[in-house]
């Protein structure tokens, strides 16, 4: 399946690592929180697709964070604990949590717990995406404030910029010509000089490239632009 961004907030370092390893050796990328005073605004730095969280954590508890995440986003929360009390589940659930998976516990029984709910978010079982989000080759664009991030940097874009890269996102990996992304960007291509086209397309070539992204945008000469990311097979996000 489609790798994804994971972030694991669990002060038990030998179990952390353990989690990163088996979830990294099927392809996904992790991040281990490091402030466990400060796992909001971690979580807002790194943005990533699905939160492992523990309950018993330093000074606030895994319930605590899953609301503050709540606060600002809908992203697939797993909870982990030695706790197997129903009451604990229960509460999980209560505060925003997706699952629970109770310690000791299998790597093979997490990782299909995560990859079941990355595939039923993101993926093929996806439902009610969001359409002001689409996600593509490690992209992720957000037509709502015309930013577009990659792992831990971001970047806000004009509208005409944001446009272009959007309609080319929507079709990456396909060769979209001059004359549909002006009379998509601008009412009456009578009154646009050509011109004006390339220069957005150099703009968002520089954009791409400052998340590390430099020849993202393929010029087709005589045909028109294709972007060279990966689509997957559902790339708008929740």
């Amino acid at each position: 399946m489609q790798a994804y961004h994971v972030m694991i907030v669990e002060d038990d370092t030998k179990i952390a690592a353990i989690l990163a390893e088996e979830l990294e050796r099927y392809g996904h990328r992790v991040s281990l929180a490091r402030d466990f005073g400060q796992i909001k605004e971690e979580f807002l730095r790194l943005k990533p697709d699905l939160v492992i969280l523990d309950i018993n954590l330093p000074r606030f508890d895994g319930y605590y964070w899953c609301r503050q995440i709540r606060t600002v986003s809908k992203v697939p929360i797993v909870f982990i604990s030695a706790r197997d009390d129903d009451i604990d589940q229960v509460r999980a659930l209560e505060n925003g949590g997706d699952d629970y998976i109770t310690k000791p516990f299998t790597l093979e029984l997490v990782l299909a717990k995560v990859n079941s709910i990355l595939r039923r978010t993101y993926g093929e079982y996806a439902i009610g995406r969001d359409p002001q989000l689409l996600r593509v080759g490690g992209l992720l664009l957000n037509s709502a404030t015309n930013r577009v991030a990659r792992e831990e940097k971001e970047s806000e874009l004009t509208p005409k910029e944001f446009r272009l890269l959007w309609l080319l996102a929507e079709r990456a990996g396909e060769i979209v010509s001059r004359e549909e992304l002006l009379e998509a960007l601008w009412d009456d291509t009578e009154f646009v000089d050509d011109n004006t086209l390339t220069v957005n397309v150099a703009r968002v070539r520089r954009r791409l490239e400052e998340l590390g992204l430099p020849g993202a945008i393929e010029t087709k000469r005589g045909q028109g632009y294709r972007l060279n990311l990966t689509p997957s097979g559902d790339d708008r996000v929740p």
